[in-house]
């Protein structure tokens, strides 16, 4: 637990109808990623939302803020990532953001969502990409210097510089200048960028 800054990757499938009542956050960065189903969402800051795949949802979850999660379908799993990054600093205001990605912001190649590149801005020196790429595409991206990256393959299977991983795998990336992601079968990666 925990990779630089990013703090956990937690993979969740939630039964149709449940999820988890009003619990507490406080300073932390939140990211929810949708893969499958949709996941309603309530927070003490007023903020009612619907996630659903495409969507990035993301809290700031600051000197503190309550929230709900609930599978709204009656027949269907929500499957979903939700990701903890430690922020630069404490004590932040809340703040809730949410936006959705088109398939053709997704497919190809590695394409910013959070960070400095990104729609959405996190307290912290990290960026998070997303690929989704069809079977024998490839994707690379180039490490810069003194960063480290972390691979989270949301589904399918991928060879990254020569390593074999598929569906909930995910690689610790050091010292690599560049990582080049083949694509086995289709699938769809989180890429995290950390210093």
């Amino acid at each position: 637990m925990g990779f630089g800054p990013l703090r956990v990757i937690n993979e969740d499938v939630v039964a149709p109808g449940k999820g988890f009542g009003m619990h507490p956050h406080r300073d932390m960065e939140i990211l929810t990623y949708v893969l499958e189903g949709s996941l309603e969402h309530r927070d003490s800051m007023g903020t009612g939302a619907v996630v659903r795949p495409g969507d990035l949802q993301y809290m700031s979850a600051g000197t503190g803020i309550m929230h709900s999660e609930f599978n709204p379908s009656a027949t269907k799993p929500v499957h979903l990532l939700q990701i903890w990054i430690e922020p630069d600093k404490k004590g932040l205001k809340p703040k809730y953001e949410q936006h959705t990605f088109s398939a053709e912001e997704l497919g190809g190649g590695f394409h910013p969502l959070a960070g400095k590149q990104g729609v959405i801005s996190l307290h912290q020196d990290a960026e998070l990409f997303a690929a989704r790429l069809k079977a024998g595409d490839e994707a690379s991206y180039a490490l810069k210097p003194g960063r480290k990256a972390w691979l989270q393959v949301a589904r399918g299977a991928v060879e990254v510089n020569g390593v074999k991983l598929k569906a909930g795998d995910g690689a610790a990336v050091s010292d690599e200048k560049k990582l080049v992601c083949h694509a086995s079968e289709a699938l769809e990666i989180l890429l995290f960028d950390l210093k």
